[in-house]
């Protein structure tokens, strides 16, 4: 039997690890890992990699701090996009409200392609710059 690597997780940098974290923790309901949650008022974060579990404690994403990070241009191909994350929703109205919650955690919109009858979708960029997309499964 041949064995294959397993997928850990999927590892984002950003200039403000604490801050993404904190965006995708909310967007995705997901819950820090043991020892990464943030510190108590008043007490210096210095946190330069965070991890996020789901409900079962798999690893879901992890934010590694850098010091410069260029934000993408997509759509133009000046600095391309070199990953981004694909989200589903159940239906158009809850793509619509997701689109929404994103948008009021600090998501930006990048594309609006939800007139496609085959596949309605949102692009937006997270407060970090990467590219995600909401659409219907």
């Amino acid at each position: 039997m041949t064995e294959y690597p397993q997928l850990l997780h999927t590892a984002i940098d950003t200039t403000d690890a604490r801050a993404l974290a904190e965006f995708y923790r909310e967007l995705l309901g997901l819950h820090y890992r043991p020892g990464d949650e943030p510190p108590a008022e008043g007490v210096a974060d210095d946190a330069d990699w965070l991890v996020l579990l789901d409900a079962s404690g798999a690893r879901k994403l992890a934010f590694q701090q850098v010091e410069r990070l260029e934000r993408t241009t997509w759509p133009s191909h000046d600095v391309p996009m070199q990953m981004h994350l694909d989200f589903t929703v159940s239906g158009r109205e809850d793509l619509q409200r997701q689109r929404e919650r994103a948008e009021s955690l600090g998501a930006q919109l990048l594309m609006d392609r939800t007139s496609d009858p085959d596949e309605p979708l949102y692009v937006l960029a997270d407060p970090s710059g990467h590219p995600f997309c909401l659409f219907v499964a």
